[in-house]
């Protein structure tokens, strides 16, 4: 891979040794300009180790990482202005008003404003933008948890980052506040052009906001592409119900289309309460997630078996 101006992300080869043991193995991918990348993976995945090695606060074993073409490794205070980190739990400052941190924090951005990327964001802009401008004159301490998880975001932005990681975004969250995060999310993407990488449980949140989505397991990629690619990748059928004459059916295809129509086409006006079911990103995950622990466990006990073999001849 090459990186060109439009890749923000472009990470070849990565690998992580603790010890004797490998966490992550040849992880390759990129994110380009205004992308927004969703991290998926079981616990012990490698994804917290991928996005430390990313933000420069872990260092590799091999491979190359490139982050808004600097290597993240000897990333200088202006490329650190340039990336804004939203971590999953932040409990500082609770004696500082809300928009006294925002401004406070702003202003260590100011020197690092370009003509093309005023930063900081203006205090009281940012306060509307995360929902939280009423709360403006309140001390920290006294937000819920949800007021403080949208303060935790503005203090990631509030440079106007180019790159923004974020770390479980939505944790106590109720829905109207996710859905005002995702709008969040979707201007920074489209107006503000920010690349935002983003790592959730929420399957769902990952649906809606990724452009592109990556499943990591046991340290390695197993899956890369729109929620619709992955879906394409495993074979599962849609599963099409109705009801007709009050009996309820039920049907798996991969024509789900042919099959509601010619079904029409046979019993008409009989047929209600249709509903045609596709593979969901959880479906997706889950099955890929499975084939690739399923293929591990062979591939060890296929070495291991090898291994007992070398060990009889000796």
């Amino acid at each position: 891979m090459t990186t060109s101006e439009a890749v923000v992300l472009d990470v070849e080869g990565l690998r992580m040794r603790y010890g004797a043991t490998d966490v992550l193995h040849a992880v390759t991918f990129q994110a380009r300009h205004g992308e927004v990348v969703a991290l998926l993976g079981p616990n012990g995945a490698g994804k917290t180790t991928t996005i430390e090695i990313l933000e420069g606060f872990r260092m590799r074993s091999v491979g190359r990482v490139e982050v808004l073409g600097v290597d993240p490794a000897h990333g200088g205070e202006r490329w650190r202005a340039r990336v804004g980190i939203v971590f999953q739990s932040w409990r500082d400052h609770g004696k500082w008003r809300v928009r006294e941190l925002l401004a406070q924090l702003g202003a260590y951005y100011a020197p690092y404003s370009t003509p093309l990327i005023r930063r900081p964001w203006d205090a009281d802009e940012l306060l509307a933008a995360v929902g939280l401008s009423e709360h403006a004159n309140k001390l920290i301490a006294a937000l819920s948890g949800g007021q403080r998880r949208r303060l935790d975001v503005a203090i990631g932005v509030v440079g106007r980052p180019e790159l923004l990681f974020l770390d479980e975004p939505t944790a106590g969250f109720d829905p109207e506040a996710r859905r005002e995060f995702h709008d969040l999310i979707h201007r920074l993407a489209r107006q503000e052009e920010t690349t935002i990488l983003l790592t959730t449980h929420d399957l769902n949140e990952a649906e809606k906001l990724a452009d592109r989505i990556l499943i990591l397991d046991g340290g390695r990629i197993i899956a890369d592409g729109t929620a619709e690619e992955l879906a394409q990748r495993i074979a599962g059928a849609d599963e099409v119900r109705w009801t007709r004459a009050g009996r309820r059916f039920a049907q798996s295809t991969t024509a789900s289309t042919r099959f509601v129509f010619d079904l029409f086409q046979h019993y008409g006006e009989d047929i209600a309460d249709l509903e045609v079911r596709r593979a969901s990103l959880e479906d997706t995950y889950l099955s890929l997630v499975q084939q690739a622990e399923a293929g591990a466990r062979i591939a060890s006990a296929a070495s291991l078996a090898a291994s007992n073999l070398k060990e009889g001849v000796d």
